[in-house]
């Protein structure tokens, strides 16, 4: 089996549903993200810092590319189908699956999360903006959707393996 690709916003829930939906298949999970901290030494954010967001997109897609390609869950970060290149890959490498969330359920998830860079210090316009740059991006990389908002995980898992 192919491998399946989370990909969403910020706060979409791609870490938890990913958790839980290898727990429920058995299919091992990769973190984009957590490979990228691990390889770097650095947190998401002194990268940003130290390097800016076009050397992170680069270790993203090298992060990406070097993930088993079956059997596997693979959570991304938001910003990962920024990149044609990436939204190529998912497609021809596994089932991408998009995670919709509505801005208003994104606020209140992250309201006191520090570590996404782009978001720091944002007001609902600067995410509303972010989130409708990135939105058809998300739509081209997937092959179908599932919308997260007001949803329990267990739910959302189970929508996913209806459709795979």
């Amino acid at each position: 089996m192919k491998s399946i690709y989370l990909i969403g916003f910020m706060g979409a829930g791609k870490t938890t549903v990913g958790e839980e939906l290898g727990s429920t298949t058995g299919l091992s999970i990769y973190d984009v993200d957590q490979e990228i901290v691990n390889k770097a030494e650095k947190t998401i954010n002194e990268i940003f810092a130290e390097s800016g967001e076009e050397h992170f997109r680069q270790l993203e897609t090298e992060a990406l590319q070097g993930l088993p390609k079956e059997n596997a869950i693979i959570m991304t970060g938001g910003g990962i189908i920024k990149k044609l290149e990436n939204r190529q890959f998912l497609k021809q490498h596994g089932t991408v699956v998009f995670l919709e969330v509505s801005i208003d359920e994104v606020i209140k998830r992250l309201e006191n999360d520090q570590t996404r860079p782009l978001i720091k210090g944002a007001n609902k316009e600067k995410i509303q903006d972010l989130y409708s740059e990135r939105y058809p991006l998300y739509k081209d990389a997937s092959h179908f959707t599932i919308d997260t908002t007001g949803k329990e995980i267990a739910q959302i898992v189970r929508e996913i393996k209806e459709r795979l």
